[in-house]
């Protein structure tokens, strides 16, 4: 049953997001992802910090190895990001971000395949994370992959976007992103046979895992968020920012309880 949890975990964080970003309009979009670029940060830090993190270390692991570990992850991805030149699927024409709107429509016509790539190396990733979390417990699993599936919302839709300033059509977009969400599931049936037979690695996997959500919202999702704006749109930054951490602790309480 783990791996058909693992399957369908992966399967709908990377096809349902690609999804949601096709079934809306522009207009729509540009609206809906600042919110959920607040929901995101919140989501996958209140994953990492109040629920991966405390699991990894309530093994028998030392702490200095899991902090190390933690700094390991850190730069890693960042040095993940570093090849991944083009990838920058949070920039959204029409976010009120103007200077990336010349780099999109410039660089996203040789870019858009460079986006695809890189999506699906991340993609892959997070199968692998989600397959590790669900080995060590099913409810860290599902927690885990919320937090995956939140994230990749409006990474897809910025993807989603990009392809369609690279002059892909609507179905060409949702194509090849739908086929680069498929690399969760690779990822995930990979680290099932892979990590499965490795449990003494658990805690270090899920270390990593937390470095990959902590990277992604204080390096990518929070630098978005800080713009000059109005105290109306400060507040509602807040108020979604909120959400997703009281979301992730309401779940983690109900686990605990149980």
């Amino acid at each position: 049953m783990t791996l058909t949890y693992i399957v369908l975990a992966t399967l709908i964080g990377g096809v349902l997001s690609v999804l949601i970003a096709a079934s809306l309009t522009l207009t729509i979009l540009s609206k809906v992802v600042r919110h959920l670029v607040s929901l995101s940060a919140g989501v996958l830090l209140g994953t990492a910090l109040i629920h991966v993190l405390p699991e990894a270390f309530e093994s028998a692991v030392d702490a200095h190895e899991l902090f190390l570990t933690l700094l390991g992850g850190l730069l890693f991805f960042f040095l993940l990001e570093k090849a991944e030149l083009y990838r920058h699927g949070h920039h959204h024409e029409g976010d009120g971000d103007h200077h990336h709107h010349g780099f999109d429509h410039a660089q996203a016509g040789r870019g858009g395949w460079s986006v695809l790539v890189g999506d699906s190396i991340h993609n892959f990733c997070d199968g692998i994370i989600i397959a590790a979390a669900f080995l060590a417990e099913p409810q860290l699993g599902v927690v885990t992959a919320m937090a995956v599936i939140a994230h990749e919302i409006p990474q897809e839709v910025g993807d989603y976007i990009v392809l369609l300033n690279a002059g892909f059509s609507r179905s060409r977009a949702l194509l090849y992103n739908a086929l680069s969400g498929l690399a969760a599931v690779v990822g995930g049936v990979l680290g099932y046979f892979v990590v499965g037979a490795l449990e003494s690695w658990f805690p270090y996997l899920l270390v990593i895992a937390s470095s990959s959500f902590i990277y992604v919202a204080v390096a990518d999702l929070i630098p978005q968020l800080q713009r000059r704006l109005s105290l109306k749109e400060t507040l509602s930054q807040l108020l979604w920012l909120g959400l997703g951490l009281g979301f992730i602790t309401l779940i983690v309480g109900r686990f605990h309880g149980h």
